[in-house]
């Protein structure tokens, strides 16, 4: 009596390549995948929604009721956005000192950071892997240990046994002081993030540069850099709004003089001592969201740019 035998059931090979990225594509492009987008959209787009609505409520409004009852009985004011920009104390300099410290904390670590990638990725030299770990791994050290070795480090310069050995750089109380310090904080993550791009292009690239007898700077500027537009952008968008949104950095270095204090730093004080003035919360907490809102759909329209000029076709 003879039995049937079933053929041998192959094991499911791991998907790998193309295949793997498609999948993963198939399976957040789903609708239960869609579903729960939308819904943390509208969770997370709710409370913003409710902060603009409040700051066009009255003071009394606004200390009464939830921002919801707008909707039973509406009421419109621009009371408090007329006291948060003319009245006494208000964000009109703060936003300035805020754009005066975001700028320069922003673009210094991306021209440093992209030639030190560059550098470590593409000009091998004796030590450069030890050098690109030790810059990994200042990325562990918690900031909060910094600030008192550098604000001494401001105020007295640095000293070992009782000698300089680097004089105080004499920023201490100005913006150039809070720029400085979130640029030396953003560095390693900017030089981490920026070399594991650049080092992901293609070597006949940079070798047929060499070859055409391009320099370090032509290729980098020519080639690299042009390439690079979407790591770039990307760390842009997340420098500028943790500068822009940074309170620990701003109250440790700021000082407590009004011309230097950036704007979430005046918001701190904006309610008074006992917090009386917690309606104008609202309307300076949505005028310091404007300008990242903005900034970060205009560098997201270059970011999407910098993703289709950095492709390379095989």
């Amino acid at each position: 009596m003879s039995t049937a035998t079933s053929p041998p059931v192959k094991a499911q090979q791991p998907l790998t390549g193309k295949a793997a990225v498609r999948a993963v594509r198939e399976a957040f492009s789903g609708s239960v995948a869609s579903f729960f987008a939308v819904l943390i959209a509208l969770l997370w787009t709710i409370p913003v929604f409710g902060l603009f609505i409040n700051s066009f409520r009255s003071r009394e409004d606004a200390a009464t009721t939830g921002w919801w009852n707008f909707f039973v009985h509406p009421s419109f004011s621009l009371a408090g956005y007329q006291e948060v920009l003319t009245g006494s104390g208000g964000l009109v300099l703060p936003l300035v000192n805020s754009l005066a410290i975001t700028i320069p904390a922003t673009i210094i670590p991306i021209f440093v950071a992209s030639m030190a990638a560059y550098a470590l990725a593409w000009m091998r030299f004796r030590g450069s892997d030890w050098i690109f770990f030790g810059i990994f791994a200042l990325q562990v050290v918690p900031l909060q240990m910094a600030l008192v070795p550098l604000q001494q480090y401001y105020v007295h310069g640095l000293q070992i046994g009782g000698f300089t050995v680097l004089p105080s750089p004499g920023i201490n109380g100005s913006i150039a002081q809070i720029w400085l310090t979130h640029t030396m904080f953003s560095l390693p993550l900017a030089i981490f993030l920026i070399h594991n791009f650049i080092a992901q292009l293609p070597a006949s690239l940079i070798e047929a540069a060499k070859v055409d007898g391009a320099s370090h700077l032509r290729i980098f500027r020519s080639i690299v850099l042009p390439l690079s537009l979407p790591a770039i952008a990307s760390f842009a968008i997340f420098q500028f709004l943790w500068v822009w949104n940074d309170l620990l950095v701003a109250k440790t270095f700021g000082g407590t003089s009004p011309d230097s204090q950036p704007v979430t730093a005046r918001m701190q004080t904006l309610t008074g001592s006992y917090g009386s003035r917690l309606d104008l919360l609202a309307p300076a907490g949505f005028l310091t969201i404007v300008i990242p809102l903005i900034v970060f759909l205009s560098l997201q329209r270059y970011f999407v740019r910098g993703l289709l000029a950095g492709s390379v076709k095989g």
